[in-house]
């Protein structure tokens, strides 16, 4: 007998009373465990999606299941799986940090001496607890930010839905926060479903990425088969010593030098890593670090969305 999946979407769709459409029969099945990614740009639908599962807005047809739990039919019972950290801070200013987290205990039914460790552990573990007794108005955005994935996780949801938890986050908490993420993850088997503009970390995280545009699933596949899609791939090779003249390499698509310590290659499918670096071998030249010179996942992204507004066009010029 198969698993039943965290989250279970079918035929979904909502149209606002202005005539609107955000999501036209949109079906989606995100299994147990790991990381999932629900990308899209602005006003594709994840918006509406989310108020939906949320329980913010009503569909206008469709289903949604949590854990196997009708959200429609039985809200209270599947509500007590879910955690969702929206992306607008939308709690008390005036209230202290660890009262917010023990009164969002109190709304699941877990008193408060099960809920005043609860919380500690989750403000430690955020980096919270010294602000444990502030008011969260005098918090930092980054602040608020993890007290509001503190509060999510108060109940110990299985299913936990970050919209966009790193906006305005510096890089250093970004990494922090993602570490206590996956830790989560693994030690309680949480699933979590991350919306972000941060490419990279959709990339990194996930193993599995569904993009919503127009308010309907243009891609639904696993991580790896998605940037295996991509034809093109520039690298970035810093070097140790600086090159005195051009450099040529047989068997890449291009080559370029933006300065003397630096080349970058564009390889094709087909094209390999290691006949560039056999190649700097026999010409002596040693690289000291190599990178992407983009992110993969953001190119396929940015290709995706544009192939789209070019379908669009084309149909308005037809008149369709």
């Amino acid at each position: 007998m198969s698993e039943v999946p965290a989250l279970a979407i079918e035929h979904l769709s909502k149209t606002y009373d202005n005539g609107f459409s955000a999501l036209k029969d949109v079906s989606l099945v995100v299994p147990q465990g790991g990381f999932f990614a629900l990308l899209g740009p602005n006003g594709a639908g994840k918006s509406t999606m989310i108020g939906i599962i949320s329980s913010l807005f009503k569909p206008t047809a469709g289903s949604v299941k949590i854990f196997g739990i009708d959200l429609l039919e039985n809200p209270s019972i599947a509500k007590q799986y879910l955690g969702i950290v929206p992306q607008e801070f939308n709690f008390n200013m005036f209230e202290k940090v660890e009262d917010i987290i023990i009164t969002q205990a109190g709304y699941f039914g877990i008193p408060a001496k099960e809920a005043k460790p609860r919380a500690e552990r989750l403000l430690k573990a955020l980096g919270l607890w010294d602000k444990r007794d502030s008011k969260s108005r005098e918090l930092s955005g980054g602040m608020k930010r993890r007290l509001m994935i503190a509060r999510a996780l108060i109940h110990k949801p299985k299913l936990l839905i970050l919209d966009e938890p790193t906006a305005g986050v510096d890089i250093e908490l970004r990494r922090s926060m993602w570490e206590f993420m996956q830790q989560i993850n693994v030690e309680e088997n949480t699933t979590i479903i991350l919306t972000t503009h941060y490419l990279e970390e959709a990339e990194q995280l996930c193993k599995r990425i569904a993009i919503l545009d127009h308010g309907e699933i243009r891609i639904n596949t696993e991580m790896k088969d998605l940037l295996g899609q991509l034809s093109v791939e520039t690298f970035v090779l810093d070097l140790e010593q600086p090159l005195n003249q051009p450099l040529v390499i047989d068997k890449v698509t291009a080559i370029t030098q933006p300065d003397e310590l630096t080349v970058e290659v564009t390889l094709s499918k087909g094209e390999s890593l290691n006949c560039v670096f056999e190649q700097l071998t026999d010409l002596n030249i040693a690289v000291a670090s190599m990178r992407n010179k983009s992110n993969r996942l953001e190119e396929l992204f940015m290709r995706l969305v544009d192939k789209n507004i070019q379908s669009a066009d084309s149909m308005k010029e037809a008149g369709l």
